[in-house]
């Protein structure tokens, strides 16, 4: 174990273990990079009459008494410095050990915040460290790291004193990319971090401003590009069917499209095709915002693979969403001959069962579905091409069963397309073993969609707005809130929206479409509003996605705080979607929290779906905004996206170079920081 022995490092099942195992620490080459939270300046000693409530101080005192006062359990304990002044500790949680070590005479050294107390001043629960009188202080600032219950800071301490005496810390970073950079090597860097000499900047420590942690942050962000890349080689190295362009079908597509393909899309579309051409698997990530044409891009990749005669699938997280990509391709595929499969777990079983033999058979070559096309009975042997919608939405394990569906050693292309926009550092750093194709321009005559944020109390006001624009002949959506802890409470109110909405609008047919609701029960609903047969929708976030109704241009979303920046930019891009102007309204119940009111400030602010991108990586950081990717990738720790992007494009770039010319630093590197836990990247 790095030369640490079994005696000075806690043994494989112990309590100690397990307790270091919660925070991520296996070994003690893990325990050298537990950095410090902060530091706290013990080398001084604070008069306690000058001590500030509000503040951390350390101060030094005899204890007068101590004392386990009843009925309300507490240790309280009075002190007095070498100055007289007088100051008093209370500990709620305490073992009887405690009370003995604060025996009257003992001297201590106390560190905590200093409050105001109804006896005077007073720490509670402070740090303690019994002293003699005149032992000297710490030179240097005391880290302090994260923990957890039953793991002191002592400890911690104690074991990296073990660590750091024992690890080696050899630099595979090469001194030309040191040298530009101006970061020191690997053992100073550690060691300014766990022990910082007395003339550390403490502020810059404190910022994480320093070269030291400069120098950290820099070969996480390396580590990280250096998993990734090898991953996405690793994926390259595998076969896959050349599919190039024989504009067969294609062609036909591009001529019976009722509209012209946006100069974003054709330049996408080049990327794809050059890419299904190739021998080996594309792994490409197809960004847009809501609206761009993502679907028609889907569908011309999927022709690429019929067109060579062979099998493609697209995969979606709903039912709603899939069945609206399946008749939006059988409108387009249909009158080419190509026919086309949807796959669901509604659909009848004699239905499904045919459809099954048709794809098993390879007369069918293009599917739609939900997690239904992952399912076992499902065969599809010549699946050349896996599309993945709002991919965010499946875990990879998922996404590698329906890769998995292809031929045994031949590896299908994988298309993943989300309608989040994900911000430039995100893309280059967490979805670096992916090829990123982005959709930036929206098809021309969409009008930017005006949104209004309102309090609940103006909702009559409200409904009466609606009332006279479904008059005439707009059609409207309302949304019921977002209600994350209970389904069933979600439910409730949506039938009870339902309800008042049809009472206050005796003149407007009312729908209301929910997740409870079978498969056709969901089908007839969409369709009846689809062909206006319904003025008003009532919704829950069944229809965040996919939904896409041109007549539909009012949207009302109920408790809008309730919901996050995604969710509240996906389901305000289901109107918009025609030629009339189009409104969305915001109501929210006062008083708002400031996380919520910075949410809605930044919906109403804008409608690019890239800008609210960065804002919600901003304001959520890159691990909650990424969610359910579960790719197995580490989370930074110490990078940060935002202030510490200029090292992301230096990062990228060395990954390039060591990867090439250096593997074996490489190696040693990801070793450091992965000990071979990369995950699933390689899925």
């Amino acid at each position: 174990m790095s030369g640490v022995g079994a005696a000075q490092w806690p043994s494989k099942g112990s309590r100690q273990a397990a307790l270091l195992a919660r925070l991520d620490i296996h070994r003690p080459e893990d325990l050298i990079l537990h950095l410090p939270l902060r530091y706290e300046d013990e080398t001084r000693l604070t008069p306690v009459a000058r001590v500030q409530p509000g503040t951390s101080a350390q101060i030094e005192a005899e204890v007068l008494s101590c004392e386990n006062t009843r009925p309300r359990r507490q240790l309280l304990v009075h002190l007095r410095d070498d100055t007289g002044s007088e100051i008093i500790a209370r500990w709620i949680n305490f073992y009887p050990s405690l009370q003995k070590q604060l025996a009257p005479g003992r001297r201590v050294r106390l560190f905590g915040e200093v409050r105001g107390g109804f006896f005077g001043v007073e720490m509670v629960h402070p740090r303690l460290r019994l002293v003699d009188k005149g032992e000297p202080l710490p030179r240097a600032l005391t880290p302090v790291y994260p923990t957890t219950a039953g793991l002191g800071q002592p400890t911690l301490r104690r074991l990296l004193d073990v660590a750091l005496d024992a690890v080696p810390l050899d630099d595979p970073l090469p001194s030309t990319i040191r040298q530009q950079l101006a970061l020191p090597g690997f053992a100073e860097a550690i060691h300014t971090l766990h022990r910082p000499p007395p003339d550390t900047d403490a502020h810059m420590l404190a910022t994480r401003e320093h070269p030291a942690w400069r120098r950290i942050k820099f070969e996480e962000l390396l580590v990280q590009q250096l998993s990734l890349r090898r991953a996405y080689n690793a994926r390259r190295a595998h076969e896959a069917v050349c599919l190039p362009p024989r504009r067969t079908l294609t062609r036909a597509l591009h001529e019976r499209l009722p509209f012209v393909l946006t100069s974003a899309q054709q330049r996408v579309l080049d990327e794809i095709a050059a890419d299904l051409a190739a021998p080996h698997p594309m792994q490409r990530l197809l960004q847009g915002d809501v609206g761009s044409g993502k679907t028609v891009v889907a569908a011309f990749a999927m022709l690429q693979a019929a067109e060579n005669g062979w099998q493609a699938a697209l995969m979606a997280p709903t039912e709603i969403l899939a069945e609206q990509h399946y008749r939006k391709l059988a409108t387009w595929l249909d009158p080419l001959g190509i026919g086309i499969t949807w796959l669901s777990g509604g659909r009848r079983k004699r239905e499904r069962e045919s459809e099954l033999a048709r794809l098993e058979s390879g007369e069918c070559l293009l599917a739609v579905g939900t997690h239904a096309l992952i399912e076992t009975p499902v065969n599809l042997p010549r699946l050349a091409l896996a599309i993945i919608d709002e991919q965010h939405r499946f875990g990879v394990r998922q996404r590698l069963a329906l890769r998995n569906k292809g031929t045994a050693g031949v590896r299908p292309h994988m298309l993943m397309m989300s309608a989040t926009p994900i911000p430039r550092t995100l893309a280059m750093t967490h979805y670096a073993d992916l090829d990123v194709s982005t959709l930036d321009e929206l098809p021309p005559g969409r009008a930017p969609i005006h949104t209004r944020l309102a309090s609940a109390t103006r909702r009559t006001e409200i409904i009466a707005r609606l009332k006279a624009a479904c008059l005439e002949g707009r059609q409207a959506y309302w949304v019921c809130p977002l209600i994350e802890e209970s389904e069933a409470l979600q439910l409730k109110t949506a039938l009870e929206t339902w309800e008042t909405l049809k009472e206050a609008l005796p003149e407007l047919r009312v729908g209301l479409i929910h997740g409870r609701l079978r498969a056709e029960e969901k089908t007839a609903v969409m369709a009846a509003f689809a062909a206006g047969e319904l003025h008003v929708l009532v919704a829950t976030t069944v229809i965040e996605v996919g939904v896409d109704v041109p007549r539909a241009s009012l949207m009302v979303i109920e408790h809008a705080e309730r919901f996050g920046l995604a969710q509240l930019h996906q389901l305000r891009g289901r109107v918009g979607r025609g030629t009339a102007q189009s409104s969305c309204v915001l109501l929210y119940e006062p008083p708002l929290s400031r996380a919520a009111r910075a949410r809605l400030k930044v919906i109403f602010e804008h409608n690019d779906g890239f800008a609210i991108a960065r804002e919600d990586l901003r304001i959520r950081g890159p691990g909650e905004f990424i969610g359910a990717r579960q790719s197995g990738l580490p989370l930074l720790r110490y990078a940060d996206l935002e202030r510490d992007g200029y090292l992301i494009e230096p990062a990228r770039e060395a990954a390039a170079e060591l990867l090439a010319d250096d593997p074996a630093a490489a190696g040693k590197l990801l070793a450091r920081w992965l000990d071979g836990r990369e995950g699933l990247l390689r899925a």
